[in-house]
């Protein structure tokens, strides 16, 4: 178990640009432990897509829902939770985006990034929660 030693909860509204703020608190305060530019860069495409995912998918821009930004920090790992209040999906049931014959499918990107530039990611049951995991270069 790791040992958190910085730590962000908030809610933020559907709307398109609402996450703008946690997400440039959390890559701020990951800025100023040293992380490596290229970690930053992860964290910073796989929250924005998690965040976007929750709001415009999840949530459906619908403003009497919400979203829960769960965000920590230790010595060797960045964490982000992203729930939304929607009904949630399957992610195993999202065909892959690189397969020839979804080329041209939009949907399954912003889930394969995540899966790419983080060390880890999970979705709760339901589908309305993933977790971000990111191991810290050394």
């Amino acid at each position: 178990m790791a040992q958190w030693t910085w730590e962000h909860d908030c809610f933020i509204p559907s709307e398109c640009n609402a996450g703008r703020a946690v997400i440039e608190l959390f890559l701020a305060r990951l800025e100023s432990l040293h992380w490596d530019k290229h970690d930053l860069f992860s964290i910073r495409l796989a929250m924005e897509e998690a965040v976007v995912n929750a709001i415009e998918h999840g949530n459906e821009l619908d403003s009497a829902k919400r979203v829960h930004v769960v965000c920590r920090i230790s010595e060797e790992s960045a964490f982000i939770q992203v729930t939304d209040e929607g009904p949630g999906f399957n992610p195993d049931a999202i065909p892959d985006p690189t397969d020839q014959d979804h080329l041209e499918c939009p949907g399954g990107r912003g889930v394969m990034l995540m899966r790419s530039f983080m060390t880890e990611v999970y979705f709760n049951e339901k589908g309305n929660r993933v977790t971000l995991v990111k191991q810290r270069t050394t």
